[in-house]
């Protein structure tokens, strides 16, 4: 059973507690749309209350079924960007949950997108789309310097790493690994 929260400390009542969650939650929603679902700073959320934790940021994940998501929430304008963040996350889940920028890309090429194009029909500048899955968290972009200059890795981040995210994740795979392993037992 979940611990209910003693706000006996703060010195509010139940109807004000009440309407600061209303309002950080309202705050959470708005502000998560509107971001594209990047993380929420802690300085935009102490704003309204100061009673949060040591965490820099606030990342909302939907509990909804999916296909109830799918019929209400999801924005099939953006199916594109789902697209290369599945793609972007197994690849990375394949490589053993890390990669270099550079393996990275030679995959990403193999399925027709290229590191410096600027014109992509579905996400114009295919590095800035890359960027934005570590914004919204999905991934962690880390700079190591080496004997042979510095080398980029992304590692899965909190999103990618999220049971539901993770399992889907690995379902999928298998799906496209036992298709693949079918396909070629029929040739």
């Amino acid at each position: 059973m979940a611990a209910t929260p003693d706000f006996s400390q703060l010195d509010i009542s139940e109807h004000e507690k009440d309407k600061l969650v209303g309002e950080v939650i309202r705050y959470i929603l708005f502000k998560t749309e509107q971001n594209g679902g990047c993380p929420i700073k802690r300085e935009d959320l102490t704003q309204l209350i100061t009673a949060f934790g040591d965490a820099k940021s606030y990342i909302i994940t939907s509990q909804l079924p999916a296909d109830v998501y799918t019929k209400f929430v999801e924005d099939k304008s953006s199916s594109h960007m789902t697209g290369l963040t599945f793609v972007v996350v197994g690849i990375i889940h394949l490589c053993g949950g890390k990669v270099t920028e550079e393996n990275l890309w030679h995959h990403l090429k193999r399925l027709g997108l290229h590191e410096n194009e600027e014109n992509h029909p579905n996400f114009a500048n295919t590095k800035l789309a890359l960027e934005a899955l570590v914004h919204q968290r999905y991934l962690q972009k880390e700079k190591v310097n080496g004997p042979e200059g510095n080398i980029v890795y992304y590692e899965l981040a909190e999103r990618a790493l999220d049971a539901a995210v993770n399992d889907r994740i690995k379902e999928y795979v298998t799906q496209i690994v036992q298709k693949d392993v079918v396909s070629l037992e029929a040739d």
